[in-house]
């Protein structure tokens, strides 16, 4: 039935009031509770029919009371009526809706379903409605929800209750239910009589049967969900500007998108101000401190033409200390500020331009929050509501910083991109790392000399995180000295950086890295001869789950090994052919290393000495290496005092010490996958059960979604056997999902249109990094999620 079936139009009393106070529409129900015919009363003023000649004068959008009418007959009729005011719609103007009902439900027999649902003591709001879609029973929390009482609304439908279009779906949604005898959840956003705002809801709805299974009713539910749908709609935004802002390297472009972005969804108008860099290609003075001088690069309003500007883009605007630009610049952090509070009356006082600004649009809240990435402060966005009434709230701040953070540092690549240059590749120490990364797998120190007279030459050496909590180990020596010798050093450095970030196997490593001095050799011979470019390395990858090292090498000095208890002993490596002969193998070596034991890298510089030969001073180093309990500081320190001539050394010298971890069985969880998408959530409930386990709730949620994109594309695409590890530490978990497959995922973007896609992009987003690697059996995807730090 929809909500005016002529088959029921008798059980309400219905008309239809225009803006002038006309009647416009009068139904049947309505000529039987007053006796007038439609022809009677249609045309004439509302009015007319009052038996007193009051007209009551509604405050809102709804109003309910009792009047006297007047009969056909001429006796008074005393009618408590329900008033919806209705915007205009397509096919009408705007006009109001005012019903009563005739039939209030009455008393039924005990059988009957609609007198037995249990309705009272529900915390639930609870309708249930009989087989005409008439209300028969509320419950307190229903009644409450509506703001108006069973009694008065017993024997309308809900269209006609709530007044709404939404009202006039959810019957929409119910005579399905009652046609059907099926279930129905239907999603609704919308401000009921009783709420002061809008909420999301979750409506219910199931039918009611009698003892034959007749349907005789719908009982209906509503749960607000206004919470998880907040949650949704940021989450939505945050991926949205992950695909919005960035798209190109220009300054105000970017700036622009940040903007785009932030309306209507965070604030009603939308400013960017980037402080201006000292000079071209560099970066904005540090620390900031009032007054401010920042450059308007974009703004975005609700309103057509941005009329609460007061600065246009492309100027420069000077804010004192009072302003909430100035005090989020100098204090570092987000600055929420408000116009009823007084936050703003020293900053309005003295610009009074922005102050008649204010008050013109109503603006009644400000967020300012820092643009900054990788340590500098680049700008301040400005967030400002005035259209919506709800002040900022501490989720607001939160996702407001999130998507500044991610604009950030599109701003940054932006002007980096014009100043980035391969200055690094004739650097000569500052080529090497400044200080090693802590790693999970080991504790490592390092020492680095250069040559006294000749300067620095191309040694080097790295530690490379990799995923799986695995670390790589590499030293190498390029052949020659100064500048050029440094170049290429800082070339290869490079490209081991980028291969191991590949996942390639030590021996796979060396023969890429072969192939590029190969090529570098042809590039620095010219006129068709070859040139003397040649390197040794050491390349070595140690996983501390199964505690486990494989080393390859490549004419490179072999590496010392130094068990816990045990003494010092070069390690049997196959040596390999140096760099740049091409076409030669190398041959990896695999060692079981226990917690402790210590490695030693190094180049040969450490043992040529005039005074020597080379065995002499490898069993110096041995013996310098003893007492593998000392700080790897002090075992460095022991081995150049040992090894070295106090006057410098004739070539550079580089020195890398590393002491093997353990990770405990305990952090570490292995499953099996069948290859069944159906059998995913179970595994998402083994995965947040174990994270409870480990005392890691906190990371449950990205954790489940996480598990759910890898583990579902493994059993899409990928190939039998699918096994799924977790593997943690202090401060990440790690996500890997294992297949036999050898095609490597790509994170693409999805269309608008696009059904999926967006599995991989998901995981980028919540992660903080991801990538994925071949094995001998096929290949893992693997994703690192950062843990909250209690303290």
């Amino acid at each position: 039935m929809t909500p005016h079936d002529p088959i029921d139009d008798g059980a309400t009393a219905r008309a239809v009031i225009d803006e002038h106070g006309t009647l416009v529409e009068w139904n049947a129900g309505a000529r039987r509770l007053l006796g007038w015919s439609a022809a009677d009363v249609v045309g004439r003023p509302a009015a007319e029919l009052l038996a007193d000649g009051s007209v009551p004068v509604p405050a809102g959008p709804r109003w309910d009371g009792t009047l006297p009418l007047r009969h056909q007959d001429g006796h008074r009729v005393r009618v408590w009526l329900l008033a919806h005011h209705r915007s205009p719609g397509e096919d009408r103007p705007a006009h109001w809706l005012v019903v009563t009902p005739l039939e209030a439900g009455g008393s039924r027999s005990p059988g009957d379903p609609l007198a037995t649902a249990a309705l009272t003591q529900s915390p639930c709001a609870v309708a249930v409605y009989d087989e005409r879609m008439r209300l028969s029973r509320i419950n307190d929390a229903m009644a409450d929800v509506l703001g108006l009482p069973e009694e008065r609304i017993q024997g309308l439908r809900i269209s006609e209750i709530g007044g709404k279009p939404q009202s006039e779906e959810l019957e929409e949604q119910m005579a399905g239910v009652l046609a059907t005898g099926r279930a129905r959840d239907v999603e609704t956003y919308m401000r009921t009589g009783g709420e002061s705002r809008a909420h999301a809801w979750l409506v219910r709805m199931a039918p009611v049967t009698d003892g034959g299974g007749r349907v005789r009713g719908v009982c209906l539910a509503a749960h607000d969900f206004t919470e998880n749908h907040l949650f949704r709609e940021r989450l939505q935004l945050v991926n949205e500007a992950g695909m919005r802002i960035g798209t190109t390297l220009d300054v105000t472009r970017t700036a622009q998108e940040l903007a785009d972005v932030c309306v209507p969804a965070l604030g009603d108008f939308v400013s960017v101000d980037l402080l201006d860099p000292e000079e071209e290609g560099t970066a904005p003075p540090a620390p900031v401190t009032a007054p401010v001088g920042l450059r308007r690069a974009a703004h975005r309003s609700i309103s057509p033409g941005s009329p609460e500007a007061v600065v246009e883009p492309g100027r420069l605007e000077l804010y004192p200390a009072e302003s909430p630009q100035a005090a989020s610049l100098e204090a570092g952090r987000t600055v929420v500020a408000s116009v009823p509070s007084g936050d703003l009356d020293a900053w309005l006082a003295w610009d009074r331009k922005r102050s008649a600004r204010v008050r013109e649009h109503g603006i009644h809240s400000m967020m300012s929050v820092p643009i900054r990435a990788r340590g500098v402060t680049l700008g301040v966005a400005v967030l400002t509501r005035f259209r919506r009434p709800d002040p900022f709230t501490p989720d607001d701040v939160l996702l407001a910083e999130e998507i500044t953070a991610r604009a950030a540092l599109c701003v940054d690549n932006a002007r980096r991109y014009s100043r980035e240059r391969e200055t690094a590749l004739t650097l000569q120490r500052s080529l090497l790392p400044r200080e090693l990364p802590r790693t999970p797998a080991v504790d490592a120190a390092s020492r680095y000399l250069p040559a006294a007279r000749s300067g620095v030459g191309g040694d080097w050496f790295d530690v490379i995180p990799l995923s799986g909590m695995r670390v790589a180990l590499c030293v190498g020596d390029v052949v020659g000295q100064g500048v050029q010798a440094s170049a290429t050093m800082g070339r290869l450095r490079t490209a081991v950086r980028t291969l191991a970030d590949i996942d390639l196997a030590p021996d796979e490593l060396l023969t890429h890295l072969d192939d590029l001095v190969v090529r570098l050799s042809e590039e620095a011979g010219g006129e068709g001869s070859p040139g003397e470019v040649g390197a040794t390395c050491l390349y070595a990858v140690y996983d501390p789950v199964s505690r486990r090292c494989t080393l390859a090498r490549a004419g490179h000095p072999a590496p010392v090994l130094v068990p816990p208890s045990g003494a010092p002993r070069a390690v049997d490596l196959p040596a390999g052919p140096p760099l740049g002969l091409g076409g030669l193998p190398f041959e990896p070596a695999e060692l079981d290393l226990p917690e402790g034991t210590v490695l030693g890298f190094f180049t040969d510089g450490l043992l040529e000495n005039p005074e020597r030969d080379v065995d002499a001073g490898h069993a110096l180093l041995l013996d310098a290496l003893t007492g593998a309990d000392d700080s790897l500081d002090d075992i460095c320190d022991r081995v150049l005092r040992t090894l070295l001539p106090p006057g410098g050394v004739s070539d550079d010298v580089a020195l890398l010490l590393a002491r093997t971890r353990g990770l405990p069985a305990s952090q570490v969880a292995t499953w099996d996958i069948p290859a069944d998408p159906a059998l995913v959530a179970p595994i998402r409930k083994q995965v947040v059960d174990q994270l409870g386990s480990w005392q890691l709730s906190e990371a449950s949620f990205t954790a489940e979604l996480v598990v759910s994109e890898l583990v579902t594309n493994a059993i899409r695409y990928g190939s039998q056997p699918i096994r799924l590890r977790l593997i943690h530490d202090a401060a990440t978990l790690i996500c890997e999902v294992s297949d036999s497959s050898h095609t490597a995922p790509h994170l693409r973007r999805a269309k608008t249109w696009d059904e999926g896609g967006r599995g991989l992009l998901l995981v980028a987003q919540l992660t903080q990094r991801w990538g994925s690697r071949h094995t001998a059996q096929g290949k893992t995807i693997w994703a690192d999620i950062t843990l909250l730090d209690e303290a």
